[in-house]
């Protein structure tokens, strides 16, 4: 089987419903499958090994991932923000390949490596010219999407997804044509993501209308729910965050359609959410923990668990609220120890995960063991009830004396003062401990800065004095990606640079 069946099936059911809004554009099932098969006739002729797109989400990216799935060729949407220096090096890694996007970056970067590169309105009017022709063989390619992982301390991994992963959590979570026609979900995290990938998967098959925001603006955001009244989103917290920050300023566009938000790609603060769940009193929201290596969603934190959540007064309940939910039917989940050795409930360790979707696989290597299962590299635990609870990555751990110390458990701590905008804790070089609590603040505007005793007496009040911070830097804002991530290696860096 493969990913461009779910398109193919939608178009077969209702070929002029409308799939896709972009730019003011509007796509029906049908032109959109027309245009994906013109795609793949242009794709095959030029032989490239690779079909890549260096853009922002637009239908482009749509008829790019199915027109690659249906000529049998692996999509590479790469990070457009990219320094050159980096973009270059994965360019010259999936040569020859059929490139959409920014051209003149394309040959200044790798001129030499037999690229054939198109901008985006000339990709989609030759996918629409070649819409008819003769038939395609039916391709057997079994790998259907490769990106490229962040690269934080090493050259970037090269993650696969084979279209057996992919329609393994699409047809394990989603019902085929299940969305009335007045649904839409508006989509804005970046094409070179899981979350996009899934996103647009997810909505074709449940013939959803995807709203395609190709740069994401809070006020153009919601300016868009309003005009297109889309019943479904998904954000990363720094947009949530933004969007709640643009409607405590005063935005008054009309948002009653929205019924469904889902989050994730970053630790959401407990505030933050708090303060959406009663801005959007009748949408349900929904936490979704996933990575790129299993396919997107593998546990969720749905909008029953959320609303009790928030308006209960039962610690273990209103706690809830801080996890991502339980592992979806489908998926296996696991805390193991350092040795590999599974956990009982309460106890943190690794998190592993097993089941259809789970690739686990990158170009270089496959990282399942034995038994079919992955290791996250994100450290957490279950509780009583089976939810899931993170901890932050395996390498993210201060480990204080041989005590292990997770920063996100002092970083909510600190963000219960009424000073504190943000926090993040990471592990700095201790004489004494090996390892110490550094802690990075950013204040609110119109606040005093607080003393570094005060909020070490404040970890040491609620959590314990190993918790307390050996330094504190207090800085404008702290450093994330645009998913959303806390990037901790830019953190330590300012540690590094007041020593």
């Amino acid at each position: 089987m493969n990913i461009s069946l779910l398109l193919q099936m939608a178009a077969e059911a209702e070929p002029d419903r409308i799939a896709l809004v972009c730019d003011g554009r509007r796509w029906s099932y049908g032109s959109l499958l027309q245009a994906a098969v013109g795609a793949a006739r242009s794709m095959r002729a030029s032989g490239a090994t690779h079909i890549a797109l260096l853009d922002e989400s637009s239908e482009a990216a749509a008829i790019a991932l199915f027109g690659a799935a249906i000529a049998g060729i692996p999509y590479v949407p790469l990070n457009y923000r990219l320094a050159d220096t980096d973009l270059a090096a994965l360019l010259g890694r999936i040569a020859p390949a059929f490139v959409i996007g920014d051209v003149e970056r394309i040959w200044r970067l790798s001129p030499e490596v037999g690229h054939d590169a198109w901008t985006r309105g000339d990709f989609v009017a030759e996918a629409e010219a070649k819409a008819h022709g003769p038939d395609l063989d039916e391709s057997e390619e079994p790998i259907a999407v490769q990106l490229f992982t962040s690269g934080t301390t090493a050259a970037p991994k090269a993650a696969v997804l084979r279209h057996g992963n992919l329609l393994s959590y699409i047809l394990g979570t989603v019902e085929f044509a299940s969305a009335p026609e007045e649904q839409a979900a508006l989509v804005s995290v970046p094409p070179y993501h899981i979350a996009g990938i899934a996103a647009l998967l997810s909505s074709i098959y449940a013939m959803r209308r995807l709203l395609l925001l190709p740069h994401f603006e809070p006020d153009a955001w919601l300016a868009l729910v309003e005009v297109e009244r889309a019943t479904n989103a998904f954000v990363v917290p720094t947009m949530l965050s933004r969007i709640v920050a643009a409607i405590d300023a005063g935005n008054t566009a009309e948002i009653s359609s929205l019924k469904s938000v889902a989050y994730g790609g970053g630790r959401m603060p407990l505030e933050l959410i708090h303060r959406a769940l009663d801005l959007f009193p009748e949408t349900g929201f929904t936490n979704a923990y996933g990575l790129t290596e299993t396919s997107s969603t593998v546990a969720l934190l749905g909008p029953d668990e959320h609303r009790a959540a928030h308006g209960s007064d039962d610690a273990d309940t209103r706690a809830r609220l801080g996890s991502v939910g339980r592992p979806l039917p489908t998926v296996e989940l696991e805390i193991r120890d350092d040795d590999g050795r599974p956990l009982a409930a309460g106890e943190r360790g690794e998190i592993y995960v097993r089941g259809d979707q789970v690739s686990g696989e990158y170009k270089e290597r496959s990282a399942l063991d034995a038994d079919g299962w992955f290791p996250t590299r994100d450290a957490g635990w279950i509780d009583a009830e089976g939810y899931l609870f993170l901890a932050g990555r395996a390498d993210d751990v201060i480990v204080r004396g041989g005590e292990n110390i997770s920063p996100s458990e002092i970083e909510d701590v600190l963000l219960t003062h009424a000073a504190v905008a943000d926090a993040a804790a990471v592990a700095v070089i201790s004489p004494e401990w090996g390892e110490a609590v550094g802690i990075a603040v950013a204040c609110r505007p119109g606040h005093d800065q607080p003393g570094e005793d005060e909020l070490a007496t404040l970890i040491r009040d609620r959590l314990r004095s190993s918790r307390m911070p050996e330094r504190v830097v207090f800085v404008e804002s702290l450093p994330y990606n645009e998913m959303g991530k806390l990037l901790r290696r830019e953190v330590r860096k300012l540690f590094h640079d007041q020593a």
